[in-house]
């Protein structure tokens, strides 16, 4: 990746927080790396050098500095726009993939061999997939040893390390101090601090709408799986080692995370995914830029800036959602999904133990796997015999992984594969593909609301038209979407 110093350093000496993420400034004079916000004094041009990623500053022989914490920024937006690789292997690394299966596991999963794919990362972020998921395992392990009481040698494996000299030895050289110096120095943790707890402030670009995030999940919620209370919206996690439940706030600078896991080693998945759910990569700048320039979207921009895609923690539950919306209102599909959830929860036997549970006392689970709807029987769906044809043939490709919805599969692949299945058509494929995969520039214009929305903006109303129109929304359709649904 090309970094343009002279565009760079003035991101650094403005201390904009946009640019946060994108690039990492290292200080040769000072052997650290900061993100470019840092409220630190602007160091001399000489003195500076770019990076693409925290981990090409860290194999260059810096430490994160501990005033600004960079390895906390917000990621890239340019792996949400992506549909590459690149993107693709960046979005994975992210999910822990690295951690669970090992490069062999992650190449296998992009389709090419250990070789080409670290060359590819290496040319492109400065770090090859090893190097990337050393620092993300190195960020974990700080999150853990400043917000739980776990041993040292316990989180040093629940953060992804081999072993605990190999954490040692990490946590040193990029954090400049031992293990033990961060746990002394570690800051007062937000609400009391409950036993199993891991309280988190996830950073963001702003501006962030919260308001459109919350109204939009909130009146979508499955009774078990997530709920509203006021500002603060928690959810179910089916995550790669057990079952984890979550509570997330926003707030004006960040969002509040109160996590509880049934296994340590699902936190980097676990955040991963609650950034994905909120689009907290989101650069919601560059995208009301591009939608503000139509004059029949300035006006709602200018009043609601930073608005997002509310995405998902599960690619199979959207699907499932997006299968039974089709052709119903957003009570009709909920109370539908809601029947199914219950019936797979009875199929295993009752509710899994959680360790988050509702206002009203409920357990919170994550959404059934796919595997488990496969399984159940007719009776169990109350929808008519094609959806139901269509929710297990769904079901059937994404257990035997002939299917993949996750953020890190190819797009084009996963629309095409998914109209392949009997009832699955272009509208139910591009909402998955817009809030199960990331797409960014997904467009609906045969959706009812959309066309709704853009007759309320005095923009073309039929398919045709209103399809042609949104060319000039790219790469950010998606966007425009949620801005015509608000509008509807």
């Amino acid at each position: 990746m090309e970094l343009d110093f002279e565009r760079c350093y003035r991101a650094v000496d403005s201390r904009d927080q946009r640019f946060d993420g994108w690039f990492y400034t290292a200080v040769r004079t000072t052997g650290i790396y900061c993100r470019p916000s840092c409220p630190a004094v602007t160091p001399k041009r000489e003195n500076v050098t770019f990076h693409p990623s925290a981990a090409a500053a860290q194999r260059a022989g810096y430490r994160a500095c501990r005033r600004c914490r960079p390895d906390a920024a917000p990621g890239s937006p340019e792996w949400d726009l992506r549909a590459d690789v690149v993107g693709r292997a960046m979005r994975l690394i992210g999910d822990g993939v690295v951690d669970r299966e090992g490069v062999a596991g992650l190449a296998g999963r992009l389709g090419y061999t250990e070789r080409h794919l670290n060359r590819m990362l290496t040319a492109e972020l400065g770090a090859g997939p090893l190097a990337l998921a050393r620092a993300q395992r190195a960020q974990t392990a700080r999150i853990l040893i400043e917000t739980t009481d776990l041993g040292l040698a316990e989180i040093a494996f629940a953060a992804g390390f081999g072993s605990v000299r190999q954490f040692n030895d990490t946590i040193l050289e990029v954090y400049a101090q031992p293990p033990s110096g961060l746990r002394e120095k570690r800051p007062a943790v937000p609400g009391g601090g409950e036993a199993g707890s891991i309280h988190l402030r996830l950073a963001y670009r702003p501006p962030l709408h919260a308001g459109a995030l919350l109204e939009f999940l909130g009146a979508r919620t499955l009774p078990g799986v997530d709920e509203l209370d006021g500002e603060t919206y928690r959810r179910g996690l089916l995550l790669p080692h057990g079952n984890a439940a979550v509570a997330l706030r926003p707030a004006e600078r960040w969002v509040h995370a109160t996590l509880r896991l049934g296994d340590v080693r699902d936190l980097a998945p676990a955040v991963a995914r609650c950034r994905r759910l909120l689009d907290l990569d989101a650069d919601p700048v560059a995208v009301d830029g591009v939608l503000g320039e139509d004059a029949a979207l300035r006006e709602v921009v200018e009043k609601e800036p930073g608005v997002r895609v509310p995405r998902s923690v599960d690619g199979f539950e959207m699907a499932v959602r997006a299968v039974v919306g089709q052709q119903v209102s957003v009570a009709g599909a909920r109370t539908t999904v809601g029947r199914l959830v219950r019936a797979a929860v009875a199929l295993r036997g009752g509710p899994s133990p959680s360790p988050l549970t509702t206002t009203g006392g409920e357990p919170l689970t994550g959404f059934p796997a796919a595997s488990t709807v496969a399984e159940l029987p007719d009776s169990a769906f109350g929808m008519p015999a094609a959806r139901r044809t269509t929710i297990r043939a769904l079901a059937q490709s994404v257990a035997d992984g002939t299917l993949d919805l996750e953020p890190g599969a190819d797009r084009t692949e996963a629309v095409a594969r998914l109209t392949k299945l009997p009832g699955i058509g272009p509208w139910t494929a591009g909402y998955v593909a817009m809030r199960a995969i990331g797409d960014p520039d997904a467009f609906l214009e045969t959706d009812l609301a959309a066309r709704r929305g853009a007759a309320a903006l005095d923009l073309p109303d039929t398919a045709k038209s209103l399809a042609a129109h949104a060319e000039r929304w790219r790469p950010w359709r998606s966007y425009a979407l949620i801005r015509l649904w608000r509008a509807a």
